[in-house]
């Protein structure tokens, strides 16, 4: 009576790290968007199937390139990024994902809209490299353009009927066709503040659309400040008196406060900065304006003692069409496009703007303007970039 033989397993069980390190490599290279791995001399080690078709090269003409020298990176205008303001430097010098919007130039020369995140690859708290993971965005690039000229055609168009409502509304509520009752009266106030508003929307929109194609006219001109902000006061006086809200200016009149830039785009500025203060401030409030002259800059403030903005909303808060809820809830009427085109209209002039807000006590606007910078005539601003 024969023995059986026993089975051989034929399995051939692998170390558990092989099989991750496969399960890995197979999960970089079907990866959507493109990804390039680096050691931390900025050498490519790595770059899956994405990245080879969107830049045009092939793997063997990519590993052990140096990456910013192989890849080299365009800002939306057209110029060459420093090597210490590409993503990839700077999530190795702060330890931190940084994500930015940019041109890749191919192989063939062509450029590539990208948006490119960048992380570093930490172990035992040291960078062994780092990871740069990117996208194609012509599509939504073409999107956005085709977004921007429908507004802008829908504005322009809008604009016509717009002004004889304005102009019958306000000569029949001035008795040119003869005199009207109460409730008439009460009615046509309506339509006129609603035609304002409607207004003040297109303006808006137009704004908006010539920021983000570049085509904002600029007239640049040596002007004081103070001048500049008082021309706009008046009417923002009369939305501040019909909620008992004082409004103040400080600023003195001194030469220090001469800068060149563009007034009407300041104004727009300002009166988008001090209306908001006035709208999101409860009555009897307070609403201040500053402007403190510095060495190289001019330095403006407003601040309000309003609702203040949410710690969880801050870093929205100069998105299109973003509102925070606490204001929401106490004012229906917005269109969360202020600051957004007060962002737009600030990088336009070569400034800053930035804030520091306390739900529930009030919030302070800054904005900067270079004495030394000359505004460009038509300057494109970076849709991926949000304060």
């Amino acid at each position: 009576m024969g023995t059986a033989m026993p089975k051989l397993d034929k399995t051939i069980h692998l170390p558990l790290s092989y099989e991750r390190r496969t399960e890995s490599e197979a999960l970089f290279n079907s990866m959507g968007d493109g990804a390039i791995t680096t050691d931390e001399f900025g050498k490519i080690t790595r770059v899956n199937p994405a990245a080879q078709q969107i830049l045009g090269y092939k793997e063997s003409e990519l590993i052990d390139a140096w990456l910013p020298k192989k890849i080299i990176a365009l800002s939306f205008d057209g110029n060459i990024i420093n090597l210490i303001d590409r993503p990839i430097t700077k999530t190795f010098l702060t330890g931190k994902p940084i994500s930015a919007k940019m041109y890749y130039r191919r192989k063939d020369g062509e450029r590539v809209p990208v948006a490119v995140s960048a992380s570093p690859i930490m172990l035992n708290g040291k960078p062994l490299g780092g990871i740069e993971v990117f996208r194609d965005i012509t599509l939504e690039q073409e999107v956005d353009r085709m977004k921007s000229e429908f507004i802008s055609l829908a504005s322009h168009q809008l604009r016509t009927p717009l002004s004889a409502i304005k102009t019958y509304t306000h000569m029949l509520a001035e008795g040119y066709m003869g005199p009207l009752n109460a409730a008439q009266k009460k009615s046509l106030n309506t339509i006129v503040t609603a035609s304002n508003r409607m207004n003040e929307l297109i303006s808006t929109l137009l704004n908006i659309t010539r920021i983000e194609s570049g085509t904002i006219e600029m007239t640049p001109k040596m002007v004081h400040i103070g001048a500049v902000i008082n021309e706009v006061l008046p009417e923002l006086l009369i939305m501040a008196e019909e909620k008992k809200i004082t409004v103040t200016l400080e600023v003195s009149n001194t030469v220090r406060n001469r800068i060149r830039t563009d007034p009407l785009i300041v104004k727009e500025v300002i009166t988008n900065l001090v209306s908001n203060a006035i709208k999101y401030t409860p009555k009897d409030g307070a609403v201040e304006i500053m402007v403190k002259p510095r060495a190289n800059e001019i330095l403006v403030e407003v601040r309000d003692s309003g609702w203040g903005i949410p710690a969880y909303a801050q870093d929205q808060i100069f998105s299109k069409f973003f509102r925070g809820q606490n204001i929401v809830k106490r004012e229906t009427n917005g269109t969360g496009l202020g600051l957004y085109l007060v962002k737009g209209l600030i990088d336009v002039l070569g400034g800053k703007i930035w804030f520091t807000s306390q739900e529930t006590v009030g919030t302070s606007f800054f904005f900067s303007l270079p004495r030394s910078k000359r505004p460009g005539p038509t300057q494109k601003i970076d849709k991926g970039y949000n304060l």
